[in-house]
């Protein structure tokens, strides 16, 4: 057996999170960015079970024992997370620890592990975001199933602030929803439009949607820095805002592409701060058609 390495993007928070007409409606668009989770994994044909470093990656520890139990040769050995995802702040720090786990886990034991084979193992642990499939897509977090692939997007920088604090992702998809059946047709339609916007490449539909879906998520887990942030990107001429609908996380949308991206990322970035304590600049990640992603640009300072 060989030394496993297996890697997943994460997500700043969603473009558009709520809840469906349909049964089981819950759903998510993601945003994925240029930051990542790596697991390696050093199998041990000696050692007595599975140990995870650091200890805290407890969920990742229960991937690798559910890849493991499924291995023509199950063996022991050394599982190790990093990450440059903060954790409990709606930047999907925990499915890609969980998905990174199970592709390095896989790859250490000769196990093929396609992505549906990956939902079904992520399922038996927790509501999971769609961080392993390459490219913005839509997906039922709750039953961790893929709803659709919407495509690709020009590189987008997001100027982020965190409000502080973290949330369990688990109890948060316990709580009751709050969207009465008005609210539902209302993601159908955003849902549409987002999918419509992704495929033209339109940046400025995506911004609209992803702030609407902000604003509708204040009911669920209201953001106290939502109304200043929308300010500040009206200010600066931004996309839209963009928010861990789960989580403590929140940022302006930006054009990187556009003439005017560094003036407007500069005021954007001085703005967040003089309302936050941190200010931190990601850009999204574009998948050409093989679903690799292309290198984003080097980042503004903030």
């Amino acid at each position: 057996m060989r030394t496993g390495v297996g890697t997943a993007h994460g997500t700043f928070g969603e473009l558009l999170q709520g809840v469906l007409p349909e049964r089981d409606g819950d759903f998510l668009v993601t945003l994925p960015v240029a930051r990542w989770t790596r697991a390696v994994f050093r199998p041990d044909p000696d050692a007595p079970g599975l140990v995870v470093r650091p200890a805290r990656k407890v969920k990742a520890l229960r991937m690798a024992r559910l890849v493991m139990a499924r291995a023509p040769r199950p063996v022991g050995g050394v599982l190790t997370v990093s990450s440059l995802l903060p954790e409990g702040k709606g930047l999907a720090s925990s499915s890609a620890d969980l998905v990174a786990t199970a592709r390095a886990v896989g790859q250490a034991v000769g196990l093929a592990l396609p992505a549906a084979r990956i939902e079904r193992l992520l399922a038996r642990i927790e509501p999971t975001d769609g961080v392993l499939h390459p490219g913005i897509v839509a997906f039922h977090h709750r039953s961790v199933r893929l709803r659709a692939v919407l495509g690709t997007l020009p590189a987008m920088a997001v100027v982020g602030v965190d409000e502080g604090g973290a949330v369990d992702t688990v109890a948060f998809n316990r709580l009751p929803k709050p969207f009465t059946a008005a609210d539902r047709r209302e993601y159908a339609r955003l849902l549409d439009r987002l999918t419509g916007a992704v495929r033209a490449h339109d940046l400025a539909e995506v911004g609209r949607v992803a702030t609407r879906s902000a604003l509708m998520n204040q009911a669920l887990r209201p953001k106290r820095l939502l109304g200043p942030l929308c300010e500040i990107c009206r200010e600066v001429g931004g996309l839209g805002v963009a928010v861990g609908h789960s989580g403590t996380a929140l940022g302006v949308l930006l054009d990187t592409a556009d003439p005017a991206y560094t003036h407007r990322a500069t005021a954007a970035a001085q703005a967040c701060g003089r309302i936050a304590d941190g200010v931190t600049v990601y850009r999204t990640l574009s998948f050409n058609g093989t679903g690799h992603r292309a290198a984003p640009r080097p980042p503004v300072p903030a």
